[in-house]
């Protein structure tokens, strides 16, 4: 393998998350050889392109095939080895081994039949019985049937209980009786009524829902209380806890959703672009999912973004739509895809595949603007300062950005500090601390107030440049006292000021007294929120720090016979009051000699025996 094409596959795998998923491996015709799951997939997959004679022959001559490398993150490794099974299933890759059979997952299943009878099977027949699952555990849906048959009693028998067998006497009790795990509907000692009601509990502990189980098992712990059964009562409550611990359905594969295609969208107002997610289900697994990147057209509409991404995607990748189709929203011209059904989906399984469309749908997003910044940083710096312009309302590009934020211990040692950023990434070079001087006591607005103005004095008797944007870590109050300064300097026109709010980082501008609301996925707000969190810790290591210095020269002050030098000697060389504790006397001598060593230890002695 040619090492250009080695390093373009590295960076490939540098682009992946560290989230679980599945990844194919594509060669130069475009065919997946290899498809493979992963607890992180970047991780896993990086570990294909290192030197390591562990390696099989198989695997190098695999890895010299690989042209591109996909991948679909899932929530969780069951999700991921559902998928990987499906995939295999349906894909049947060059260098896959293993899943090629017919092997399915198990599933729990209500019969449909009289006295319905709940046991495992690893076939969906479409026979109008109930499915439920898939388990990625055989030991997982054992202890679930076990839990169920231990809690709830019903049969297990292979018998037809046909209403003529049973009141014909055809059959007679057996030993699952006398255990009292049954309750004979063979005989006819249970209604149907009375034996479909246990069949329900045992529904809604399969679906997640306890509150029916829950309501039987307290029954079944009082009952057994009454009767001094403590330890039956207790195994009830041991078996609830262990339920509820317990999850088990996926998005991955479905027993309801069978033969359904999904479409999903996400735009990007910052470059006019689109991401249309596919996600092709049939018999109830996903077989395919696939992100394509738009460009939207002058005043494009979402709906008609949508029906592009889905006419380019039938033409290019998936061929017919199913019949059924679930999408976010209607496309605007439905009527082109003759014989399909679109749905818009409100709650349940088929609402949880489209939100799994959306999710690869971001995801694909994301890695399209990491590799857009690696590779092209200032197009993804011009991009990134275009969309804040735009989410702010500013007039310019935000290119230098300076943020406030004071901190102080119920009014002692207070401080503030200034960040700089320049496009979107810190200049620390130009960070300040300050210490608040006019102010006594917690009072943040009158510290804004003294801040921001001599900041920005300075800045205009200096003739240096001017920020581009000044955000106030707080909401209205701080907001109002930083810009009643700015407008005193007479510079409230040429620098706009925003404040930022942390409870759910809402944006306030001046004159304005509703908050704004920036997108919760979009890339302002996640810069803006790392320009305050940069200034708070900034700020917060700055006051720590002196407090801590405060402390330390207020103890060494009480020592009658130790002048200022010695305790600023003291404080440069062992900052903290603890490692002065634990100094040695002789350290100590060396930095202010032996006479006032002995104070110093003397005063540590005196310290030690008081506590």
């Amino acid at each position: 393998m040619a090492k250009s094409h080695l390093s373009l596959l590295k960076e490939q795998v540098a682009m992946l998350p560290l989230e679980p998923g599945v990844y194919q491996f594509v060669d130069s015709e475009g065919r997946v050889i290899y498809v493979g799951k992963a607890k992180s997939l970047r991780k896993r997959v990086s570990s294909y392109f290192v030197q390591s004679k562990e390696h099989s022959a198989k695997v190098r001559v695999m890895v010299r095939h690989i042209v591109e490398i996909r991948h679909i993150v899932v929530g969780s490794e069951t999700d991921a080895l559902l998928l990987e099974n499906s995939l295999i299933k349906s894909l049947q890759p060059r260098y896959n081994i293993l899943l090629k059979d017919d092997k399915s997952y198990p599933w729990i299943v209500v019969r449909n039949e009289p006295y319905p009878r709940i046991e495992s099977t690893r076939r969906l027949v479409r026979d109008g019985s109930q499915y439920f699952g898939p388990y990625g555990s055989v030991a997982m849906q054992r202890s679930i049937l076990e839990f169920i048959r231990e809690v709830i009693p019903l049969r297990t028998c292979k018998l037809n209980l046909s209403p003529e067998k049973i009141a014909r006497g055809s059959y007679s009790t057996c030993l699952q009786y006398h255990l009292g795990n049954c309750h004979a509907p063979c005989i006819g000692a249970q209604t149907s009524q009375d034996y479909a009601s246990y069949v329900e509990m045992a529904k809604s502990i399969l679906k997640g829902d306890l509150r029916p189980v829950r309501t039987y098992l307290e029954e079944e712990m009082q009952r057994a209380a009454a009767d001094l059964r403590f330890e039956l009562a207790h195994r009830f409550k041991m078996r609830l806890e262990a339920l509820e611990n317990y999850r088990s359905r996926s998005v991955i594969v479905s027993a309801k959703v069978v033969d359904v295609d999904v479409f999903s969208l996400i735009t990007d107002e910052a470059d006019d672009t689109a991401y249309c997610n596919f996600v092709r289900i049939r018999n109830g697994s996903v077989t395919g999912v696939y992100t394509v990147r738009l460009t939207a057209g002058a005043e494009s509409t979402h709906e008609e973004m949508l029906t592009l991404g889905i006419q380019h995607i039938v033409e290019n990748i998936s061929g017919a739509l199913s019949r059924e189709v679930i999408v976010p929203f209607l496309p605007s011209a439905a009527i082109l895809f003759d014989g399909v059904t679109f749905t818009v989906p409100k709650r349940g399984e088929k609402l949880d595949l489209l939100e799994f469309s959306q999710k690869s749908a971001r995801i694909y997003r994301a890695e399209c603007l990491k590799n857009l910044e690696i590779k092209n940083p200032e197009r993804h710096t011009d991009r990134l300062m275009e969309a804040m312009r735009r989410e702010l309302h500013l007039e310019r590009e935000p290119r230098h950005i300076e943020c406030f934020d004071n901190s102080n211990l119920q009014g002692t040692n207070p401080v503030a500090s200034c960040v700089v950023f320049r496009d979107g990434k810190p200049s620390r070079k130009e960070y300040r601390h300050f210490n608040v001087k006019t102010v006594i006591g917690a009072d943040d607005f009158a510290s804004m107030r003294e801040i921001v103005g001599r900041r920005y004095s300075r800045l205009i008797e200096e003739g240096a440049e001017l920020p581009d944007l000044i955000i106030v870590d707080g909401g209205k109050g701080q907001l109002s006292s930083a810009y009643s300064v700015l407008c005193e300097l007479g510079i409230e026109q040429q620098v706009p000021i925003v404040g930022l709010a942390k409870r759910i980082e809402e944006i306030y501008f001046p004159h304005d007294p509703m908050p704004y609301y920036l997108s919760r996925t979009g890339e302002p707000l996640k810069v803006v929120c790392h320009i305050r969190d940069e200034a708070h810790r900034f700020g917060i290591t700055f006051h720590r720090q002196k407090r801590s210095n405060a402390f330390l020269h207020s103890g060494l002050e009480s020592i009658h016979g130790l002048g200022e030098k010695s305790i600023t000697a003291l404080l440069k060389h062992f900052r903290t009051l603890s490692r002065l504790r634990s100094a040695k006397p002789a350290e100590i001598a060396e930095v202010v000699g032996n006479a006032r060593a002995k104070l110093v230890t003397e005063w540590i002695a005196r310290e030690r025996a008081d506590k």
